[in-house]
């Protein structure tokens, strides 16, 4: 079942709460990737029809903005920071480490739909390079052998059950 068919619902509710303005487009494609986690085509087919714009603007706008994801992307999120501070710290070799123990490359998603691995170019916090974000948290002074016990932190135990949002301290 395509996910927007699954959320067809929440997708309709979504841009009723902005009066079906296309002034609200980005708002309304930010809501429907909070709901299905990326942007399916066929809701991007039904945003552009209910706000009454041209496929291809909607289109032009999911495409343009990072933010965006027009394929299914991971509970969590990991970014490592390849800027100059933290590159010359060893964050290749974390990046290779996340890759290798997830089993996807930089900008994919693993197949269980748990982790999306992407690389940055700066995350603003160079004191305390490599810098890994997992979600909203940063992980400093970061290493190939940090990251075993970073992933662990959110990898879905046997039997765990789905929370709505993970909070992470220390």
């Amino acid at each position: 079942m395509e996910a927007a068919e699954k959320y067809q619902d929440r997708v309709e509710s979504i841009i009723d709460s902005y009066n079906r303005s296309p002034d609200s487009l980005i708002s309304i494609l930010q809501d429907v990737q909070s709901e299905c986690n990326y942007l399916p085509e066929d809701a991007i087919r039904h945003v552009a029809k209910s706000l009454g714009l041209p496929l291809i603007q909607v289109y032009g706008v999911a495409t343009f903005f990072k933010a965006f994801s027009l394929t299914p992307r991971g509970k969590h999120t990991i970014s490592v920071c390849l800027g100059t501070a933290c590159h010359v710290r060893g964050a290749p070799m974390v990046l290779d480490e996340l890759e290798r123990r997830l089993g996807v490359k930089s900008g994919e998603t693993t197949q269980d739909l748990q982790f999306t691995l992407e690389s940055v170019n700066c995350l603003g916090a160079c004191a305390l390079g490599p810098v890994v974000v997992v979600d909203d948290k940063y992980y400093g002074q970061m290493n190939a052998g940090k990251v075993k016990k970073v992933l662990a932190k959110y990898k879905k135990s046997p039997g765990q059950k789905k929370h709505g949002k993970i909070k992470v301290t220390g």
